[in-house]
């Protein structure tokens, strides 16, 4: 059975680009591309590759709690079997996490759980770290939070400025993305108990290097 893969993103859609050309279509599919803003360039990236575009615009609901369930009747019609998150610039309300339980993977440009929230590159150079990268994690309500399942490092340079990290952690980040979403789709990958668990080994707690998957 092909697993459905819907990809929530807000803006250009680099991560979703990776996705769509990385994906093991053996075990997946990528059903939608649902955005909360229009202008989204990542909808033209997903009606380039054939894929069904949605758009709900989280200006049109008066709050967080309205937009999320609009958002899961959307999706819900699409019946899912994995959510991933590639730059959907929205917090996502306790509601919606717990309804997606164990379906929903998150991005996220630092080693969590160092430097949770905004700005990773710029506050990883302030405090002077000799590493950066990246981490996907399975999404719990707290925020950048839930188990991580893989991490890729990146070494930091004399001269780095936020910009130059930001784009190795980004090159990191279209290895990372796909590499999980195919071990999901493929039932590699499941959230057991509150923990990742890869070929139902439960996995560390910061999780796995690329290099170290089968």
């Amino acid at each position: 059975m092909v697993c459905r893969i819907v990809v929530l993103i807000s803006g250009s859609g680099s991560n979703l680009q990776a996705l769509i050309d990385k994906l093991d279509r053996q075990h997946g599919e990528i059903v939608a591309v649902l955005s909360n803003r229009p202008e989204a360039f990542g909808l033209e990236r997903a009606r380039r590759a054939g894929i069904e575009t949605l758009v709900l615009n989280h200006r049109d609901y008066p709050d967080r709690e309205s937009f999320d369930r609009a958002m899961i009747s959307t999706l819900d019609a699409l019946q899912p079997d994995l959510l991933i998150l590639a730059g959907f610039m929205r917090i996502l309300t306790p509601e919606f996490v717990s309804h997606y339980h164990g379906r929903l993977l998150n991005i996220h440009p630092s080693l969590l759980p160092k430097y949770k929230g905004l700005h990773t590159h710029k506050r990883a150079l302030e405090a002077g770290d000799s590493e950066h990268g990246a981490t996907v994690h399975f999404v719990t309500e707290e925020l950048d939070g839930g188990p991580l399942v893989v991490q890729a490092r990146v070494p930091v340079i004399a001269g780095d400025t936020p910009e130059s990290l930001a784009e190795r952690v980004q090159y990191q980040e279209h290895v990372l993305y796909p590499l999980t979403m195919n071990l999901f789709a493929s039932g590699r990958l499941r959230l057991i108990d509150s923990r990742a668990c890869l070929d139902n080994e439960p996995l560390g707690a910061r999780g796995i290097e690329p290099e170290q998957i089968d």
